[in-house]
């Protein structure tokens, strides 16, 4: 009976050093180093954005997004239907959470150099267009759902924006947020104006 006891004590405690192992992220997160980076840093040459800094609740809609198609289903959106794939391999909310949670700790990429863009439109136009929901700073606003914009590239910041204007993004009838930014990708009229809000974003 002594012997029973003790194995089932040493079992319990092998399975709750198992869930716990499993349940910090960090195994769940194996799968996005490659792209992602170490430390959630992003990588442009592999078309990647950075994840570090970014709120949770946005993160965790975007993988259940892709997860279930709302995101990622068009075959025109190659990258996007990668992504779908990888989250795929997350098996439920509790790993999507579990992820995220991990991403949580990673620390603020920097503010990037070497953009030449026009100071003064590029602040005025994000003002105009970006800032009540982004915030000031490029912060992001989790309480109006909308995500941080400041250590994304300028690369994935221009797909994104033509994405949502091509209704790659934001169509779909459960992507309540991405339908309103949908109607906002309109706001940018020329190219320049694009390219020096980006720039002011890659400052902040």
């Amino acid at each position: 009976m002594k012997v029973i006891l003790q194995t089932s004590a040493l079992l319990l405690a092998c399975l709750t050093a198992a869930s716990l192992q499993a349940s910090d992220g960090s195994a769940e997160y194996a799968t996005c180093v490659a792209c992602h980076g170490a430390a959630g840093e992003g990588n442009s040459a592999l078309q990647a954005p950075a994840l570090a800094g970014q709120n949770s609740n946005y993160l965790i809609r975007q993988l259940q997004h892709f997860k279930s198609g709302v995101r990622g289903a068009d075959p025109k959106d190659t990258l996007g239907m990668q992504m779908r794939g990888m989250a795929g391999t997350l098996a439920d909310d509790a790993a999507i959470e579990n992820v995220v949670a991990y991403i949580a700790a990673f620390p603020v990429p920097a503010a990037q150099a070497g953009y030449e863009f026009n100071q003064r439109n590029g602040e005025n136009q994000y003002n105009s267009a970006c800032g009540a929901c982004h915030g000031a700073e490029a912060q992001g606003n989790p309480a109006l759902n909308a995500p941080r914009l400041a250590g994304l590239d300028a690369a994935y910041l221009e797909r994104q924006y033509k994405n949502f204007g091509s209704g790659l993004r934001g169509a779909h009838p459960k992507d309540r947020y991405g339908r309103q930014m949908k109607m906002m990708a309109t706001m940018l009229r020329t190219d320049a104006d694009r390219h020096d809000v980006i720039g002011f974003i890659l400052t902040q």
